[in-house]
């Protein structure tokens, strides 16, 4: 009686274990992105800090932007 009142008719649902499985498979591909990214930002990180500055000493005027009229 108390089987039945978990609902266990036999076994582990097919659908479940697929269900498992699938979700496995995808924390292993976001895993993959994420190491995938992080070296690419390791090495984008690594050539801006070796690139050379190209408006170093150069003055630009940049008028101070005004609030929009509403």
């Amino acid at each position: 009686m108390a089987k039945a009142l978990l609902g266990y008719v036999g076994g582990t649902d097919p659908r479940l274990l697929a269900e498992m499985r699938r979700l496995q498979q995808r924390v292993q591909d976001l895993e993959s992105e994420l190491v995938r990214i992080q070296s690419e930002n390791d090495a984008l990180t690594a050539a801006a800090a070796h690139r050379e500055p190209l408006l170093d000493g150069i003055d630009i005027d940049v008028p101070k932007s005004e609030p929009a009229l509403t």
